[in-house]
């Protein structure tokens, strides 16, 4: 009985809870451990992480590489933008086409191209005299076509060499100012213009001056002097003024012609004619000798302008009964035909019941553009 009591007395002593350890203990126990650990950190970083970089001032240094690219093709250039569309005056327009339009005279006196609704209109600021075409543009354009078709291997006539008809006798017509009344088509569009000789015979020398002008454009005027004599008119100075004057001087004394245009002179010879005298002298030719130039005969003439010189060669045609503003005449008409391609096709009436004076004459282009002068009054000078 003794023995249980003495072994449960024992068991439950060892169940009893022991008494609590004094708080100042746990205090420096915990002081202790941290210490530890903190010594611990300091004096062995490389066993519990990164070191770190002794040297973090110090620049790294910068590296670049080059990366070539692979070839790429070429890149089209986009097609530039379609133009806008510009509104244009129409009467300018017309007007600019129509004076574009070279159609030069026998005389240098095709009228300036103006089309018929310009007629009716208030004058353009526009429309002044520099708006009158240049008679001698139709050969300088031949010219530069002649060279083209020459650089292409064409076969190109040049133009003929001096050639004259004997002048068997001459009856020159007294002074007289004739008027005349243009009309002409230039790449389809009408003109309108009024034109004038004046014819001076004053027995041993001449002067003639023909004139062409129209409404808000201008004039321009071709003149002839010279000397006059048993074998007719020799021409001793051709001008063409307008704005600027250029002229041609017959030098017979040295055999040539020379240009204020400062192109190449040209051989002179007897009987030479310029673009105004031609007209005269072949009516005084008509006049002195009408049996010697029957229907189907030709009449040649050295005829000079105010830069060059070609032989202009006339047939005579017939005799025509025409109407003019003048009124009915009798005439003999004389055509040149062209010889190349961009020749003119020169036709003029003379009026034997006023002198052999030219009453009408007709200009055409190769492209069919004209000029028509019609006489429309005949008065002394």
């Amino acid at each position: 009985m003794s023995t249980l009591a003495a072994q449960h007395a024992e068991v439950l002593g060892a169940a009893a809870p022991r008494a609590a350890p004094p708080w100042r203990a746990l205090g420096t126990l915990a002081v202790l451990v941290l210490a530890a650990h903190t010594l611990v950190l300091r004096t062995s970083p490389k066993q519990f992480g990164p070191a770190l970089d002794p040297s973090p001032a110090r620049a790294r240094a910068f590296v670049t590489r080059s990366i070539e690219m692979p070839p790429s093709a070429e890149v089209s250039t986009p097609p530039p933008l379609a133009a806008k569309p510009v509104t244009k005056n129409i009467l300018k327009e017309k007007e600019a086409v129509a004076q574009e339009s070279r159609a030069q005279s026998a005389i240098d006196s095709v009228a300036p191209q103006v089309p018929e609704s310009a007629r009716a209109n208030e004058p353009d600021a526009s429309a002044s005299a520099d708006s009158v075409p240049d008679p001698t543009a139709a050969s300088d354009t031949a010219d530069t076509a002649m060279a083209a078709a020459s650089a292409a291997g064409a076969a190109v006539v040049p133009p003929a060499g001096p050639s004259q008809t004997p002048v068997t006798a001459m009856a020159l017509p007294a002074s007289a100012l004739l008027e005349y009344k243009a009309v002409g088509s230039a790449k389809g569009l009408n003109y309108y213009a009024n034109s004038q000789l004046d014819w001076h015979n004053a027995g041993s020398t001449y002067d003639a001056r023909m004139t062409v002008s129209a409404l808000f454009i201008g004039s321009r005027t071709l003149t002839s002097s010279g000397q006059a004599s048993a074998e007719g008119l020799a021409p001793t100075r051709f001008s063409d003024k307008y704005k600027t004057e250029v002229a041609a001087h017959f030098e017979p004394e040295k055999g040539q012609i020379t240009f204020s245009a400062n192109t190449p002179s040209v051989p002179w010879i007897k009987g030479v004619q310029d673009r105004v005298s031609v007209f005269l002298q072949l009516g005084g030719m008509l006049a002195g000798n009408p049996a010697g130039f029957p229907v189907g005969s030709t009449i040649s003439m050295y005829t000079v302008g105010p830069r060059d010189a070609d032989t202009w060669t006339f047939l005579v045609e017939a005799e025509e009964k025409i109407t003019l503003p003048y009124g009915e005449l009798s005439t003999l008409r004389l055509s040149r035909q062209p010889k190349r391609e961009y020749d003119q096709k020169v036709e003029i009436w003379y009026a034997p019941s006023l002198g052999y004076l030219p009453v009408r004459n007709k200009i055409t282009q190769h492209n069919g553009d004209f000029v028509d002068q019609q006489l429309t009054a005949v008065s002394k000078s």
